[in-house]
């Protein structure tokens, strides 16, 4: 059973108390019987010199008869023994006993000391007197020499504290010891009292009631630590306050977003869900504290998280969920283990863009019967007109055959962005790969005196990739190389390692300024409309490639400086998902 600070602080002082008052009794006793038996030895002291002379007298002249019946007569009227002793220890005098039964005293401790001319005092056991005995003997001397001894005695009880004395000192301690432990009770109070209400205060703050306040009317210790509880109690309530504030304002904003937002932590349990989540999955029911799986019956939700937590999930992927596509935006806690989801609904985009992808699969397909048939008239027409004519006629064939590639491009774009498009994967030679496709441009670099490059080892082993857009991707890069590099060369370097390809093309030509980096791959978008124009570019180029780039799985870079050619470097995976 737990035991209170007072009755332990109260059973401490007790302990104290009781431990003191016996130690004090023990000192007492036996200091009073030490003084009493000092006192004592100095009388037994005392009665033997006054009968020194005397019995010194009677041992010269050899009265020992009325040495006896004298000590006899003063022994019995000062309740003392006394005993005379002669030079070789026979007892001539003694005033208990007839001191010819004694034997000899010779070898009595404090006779012998006595006989050596000093005072003796001893305690022992007496054979004669049957009990514990205080001796006191004193020499009897003549001119210097030791004539016998007289010894007084008394029996050891005789020097005890008196009953009644004891008595009268365990009441006084007594008295003292109630005394003490009221003022201990006193005392315990005191202080487990502010103690006692530092707890209550304790309890109530870490139970959420910041208004807790300890108020003692004493000015010491307890009283500073009261004050730095109110403190502490204070600077708690407003920091709640203001985070209480703070989470119902940070709550309101997340409710009001149009995204769903979820929180899950590391065993799987839903933490934090908005409005607008329980709106895109159809549900009223609270998901906080219950596992997503069982809260969020949607199989492709449950997908998108379980990748999440894997951390198999890119930082923007789209996901379709009860027939609309969201992109899904993961991150982690930092330290704790726990996965924020964001789901922004791009349903209305999505359609958008299928709207936009349509029409310009239809408005490409519509134009490129009429521009088959304009470039077959303008031949046609470039026979029969005059030189006059035929320059005129030139234009229109190469601005018609500008606007077919277009189409061209415009419709494998298309193809390319389309939901239905994938990838036809087969073992791919890189390097009979590379060098085919450098065959195609050796004419266009020849006349610009370009050296084409080609790096690949002889032995690299196949790649599973989509060898037609592969191929494609590599004739739009070498063919936009080459377009903007009028003198030097390009270059096609292909590596492979255990977990990527990479393809560099890499040109001596005009660069690209660092600004203009971040937009070469969209749609139109030409540096140099002049060059473009006059090489027949369409401004699809870049961006067809980034989308075969991505449909295996890679990723393109680029790295240029005006007036110091380009880099563009492709990273496929080894084993792109089918």
């Amino acid at each position: 059973m737990k035991s209170s600070f007072f009755v332990r602080v109260f059973l401490g002082y007790l302990f104290v108390i009781l431990v003191l008052s016996g130690m004090s009794i023990l000192a007492f006793s036996g200091a009073f019987s030490g003084l009493r038996r000092s006192s004592l030895t100095e009388n037994l002291t005392n009665i033997a010199l006054s009968l020194k002379d005397d019995a010194a007298g009677s041992i010269e002249n050899g009265a020992y008869r009325r040495l006896d019946e004298e000590v006899k007569r003063l022994g019995g009227r000062l309740k003392t023994r006394i005993t005379v002793i002669g030079p070789g220890g026979m007892v001539v005098a003694d005033s208990d006993n007839d001191p010819t039964t004694m034997e000899n005293h010779r070898n009595r401790p404090e006779v012998v000391e006595a006989l050596s001319g000093r005072t003796g005092v001893s305690t022992r056991y007496s054979s004669t007197m049957n009990r514990e005995v205080l001796y006191v003997a004193l020499p009897l001397t003549k001119e210097g020499r030791v004539e016998g001894v007289i010894r007084t005695s008394l029996s050891v009880k005789d020097t005890t504290v008196p009953p009644r004395l004891v008595h009268g000192m365990i009441a006084m301690l007594a008295l003292f010891s109630l005394f003490a432990l009221v003022i201990a009770l006193i005392v315990s109070r005191s202080v487990s009292k502010p103690i006692r209400e530092l707890t209550r205060a304790s309890k109530r703050l870490a139970s959420g009631d910041f208004t807790a306040r300890v108020f003692l009317k004493r000015n010491d210790e307890f009283r500073a630590l009261a004050d730095t509880f109110n403190s502490t109690s204070r600077q708690l309530e407003t920091a709640f306050g203001e985070l209480g504030r703070q989470k119902a304002e940070l709550k309101s904003i997340i409710d009001s977003l149009r995204e769903g937002l979820v929180v899950v932590n590391r065993r799987g349990e839903i933490i934090y869900s908005n409005e607008s989540l329980k709106a895109i999955l159809k549900t009223d029911s609270a998901l906080e504290g219950r596992l997503y799986w069982e809260a969020l019956r949607q199989s492709q939700f449950i997908e998108l998280m379980e990748r999440a937590r894997s951390g198999k999930i890119g930082p923007l992927e789209e996901v379709e969920i009860e027939g609309r596509t969201f992109l899904c935006s993961a991150a982690p806690i930092d330290h704790e283990e726990e996965i924020v989801l964001v789901l922004h609904d791009i349903t209305t985009m999505k359609e958008i863009e299928k709207i936009k992808r349509d029409l310009v699969l239809s408005v490409s397909h519509e134009l490129r019967t009429p521009l088959t048939s304009i470039k077959g008239f303008a031949e046609t027409l470039e026979e029969e007109v005059d030189e006059g004519a035929r320059h005129y006629v030139e234009i229109i064939k190469r601005n018609t055959d500008r606007l077919i590639n277009i189409v061209s491009d415009l419709l494998l774009l298309s193809r390319l962005e389309g939901k239905g498009t994938g990838l036809e994967l087969e073992e791919v030679d890189l390097r009979r790969l590379a060098e085919q496709t450098i065959r195609l441009f050796e004419h266009q670099a020849k006349e610009k005196s370009l050296e084409l490059k080609l790096d690949c080892p002889d032995d690299m082993e196949p790649a599973r990739l989509d060898p037609f857009k592969i191929e494609q991707m590599l004739i739009n890069l070498l063919d936009n190389a080459i377009k903007y590099t009028d003198g030097g060369e390009v270059g096609l370097l292909i590596r492979r390692n255990s977990r990527n390809i990479t393809i560099e093309v890499r040109d001596t030509g005009i660069g690209m300024a660092k600004e203009k980096l971040s937009r070469i791959f969209e749609r139109f978008y030409v540096i140099d409309k002049s060059r473009s124009r006059k090489t027949g570019g369409t401004g699809f180029g870049l961006s067809i490639v980034k989308h075969i780039v991505l449909l295996h799985g890679g990723e393109i870079s680029v790295e240029s400086a005006e007036g110091a050619g380009s880099r563009f470097i492709v990273r496929l995976p080894v084993a792109p998902a089918e």
